[in-house]
């Protein structure tokens, strides 16, 4: 279904409006004190993520920033460091939160071109133990990583590393459904190998707001106390929680759309000159393409004065979504194309 009022937002999965069931959901939640742990539906959220990613426990939390945090100084002591890509999303787009607000020094690592970290990279960056050193104590991932899926066999062996050298092992797993979906597995299977797994309700599976934090009980307890000092216990939480049960219940399987839509964009725009993109990047829900510089500002004006919004100088991310279906594909395409042929 295409978004409100004609427009085509491919900004990010991030802009999906509540649906209908989600929005009876909500206003006919059951609520109470989260703080106090008395909100039935918060508390029902929790297990049911639990249950489904196989952990012990569960937090609810506002944001997806907030969750990774409370993973990052939960598993990690001032002056210890964790060792993250260069381009994920818990090192570069959340503010520098763990350096700041937890004094937690990142180490980064480059990505190899399929999203992963080089095993040899981050071998290489464990520090020593060595007063001299902050101490390696998390190695993070992050999967889906800009859409693309990191293979099952690459998270074991990087699991198994960060266990023979004493790391924990964290997983932004923002977009986890959306790799689940691409490699047919239960998300079990990806979560199981790690100690916490952050998952986002907000972005492909379509509650307005929300992440979870998933991990062993004493691990959720311990971020609990964190989450009400960065100030995310919220009171009676159940009205956006109930969103994002109806997310989980409906919305997983429906993530095979968004990656078609996003394979049928490519397939579309594939070919037209003036635009550069690789179809092996296209895995999951997003199309990234590059354009020469120059012409960033006046393609978005083009783009916009259609009723399509996107984002990018460069190299745009396109990003399929529950409020934008294959007629919807067509006409971006369009505009892109009428865009280099004037």
């Amino acid at each position: 279904m295409s978004t409100a009022e004609g427009i085509i937002d491919l900004r990010s999965d991030t802009v999906t409006r509540p649906s209908d069931a989600m929005r009876a959901a909500m206003a006919s939640a059951p609520v109470g004190d989260d703080v106090y742990g008395e909100d039935p539906t918060v508390n029902r959220l929790e297990a049911l993520t639990a249950e489904r990613l196989g952990t012990e426990a569960a937090l609810f939390v506002p944001t997806g920033t907030q969750s990774n945090l409370l993973a990052l100084i939960t598993h990690c002591q001032r002056g210890d460091e964790y060792i993250v890509g260069e381009d994920a999303h818990t090192y570069k787009y959340e503010g520098g939160g763990a350096a700041v607000l937890g004094s937690i020094q990142p180490q980064t690592v480059a990505h190899e071109p399929d999203g992963s970290l080089s095993l040899e990279r981050i071998a290489s960056a464990i520090k020593a133990d060595d007063f001299h050193f902050a101490r390696s104590r998390l190695l993070c991932l992050e999967n889906t990583i800009a859409g693309k899926v990191l293979p099952q066999a690459y998270i074991a062996d990087a699991a198994a590393l960060a266990r023979s050298r004493g790391l924990l092992f964290h997983l932004d797993g923002a977009r986890i459904f959306n790799a689940a979906v691409k490699l047919g597995i239960d998300v079990r299977d990806i979560a199981c190998q790690f100690d916490s797994v952050s998952v986002c309700l907000s972005k492909g599976l379509g509650a307005p707001v929300g992440s979870v934090l998933c991990g062993e009980g004493d691990f959720i307890e311990a971020a609990r106390r964190w989450r009400k000092m960065l100030g995310g216990g919220m009171r009676q939480a159940g009205i956006v929680a109930a969103a994002g049960i109806v997310a989980l219940e409906q919305n997983v399987a429906r993530l095979a759309e968004d990656h078609a839509n996003a394979r049928r964009l490519a397939e579309l725009l594939l070919g037209t000159p003036g635009i550069t993109l690789s179809m092996d990047e296209v895995q999951t829900n997003m199309v990234f393409v590059q354009v020469a510089a120059g012409q960033s500002d006046a393609l978005s004006r083009h783009m916009e004065e259609r009723g399509i919004l996107i984002s990018g100088r460069g190299r745009f991310r396109l990003v399929t979504h529950l409020d934008v279906d294959a007629a919807d594909m067509d006409r971006v395409a369009g505009g892109f194309q009428a865009f280099f042929r004037a």
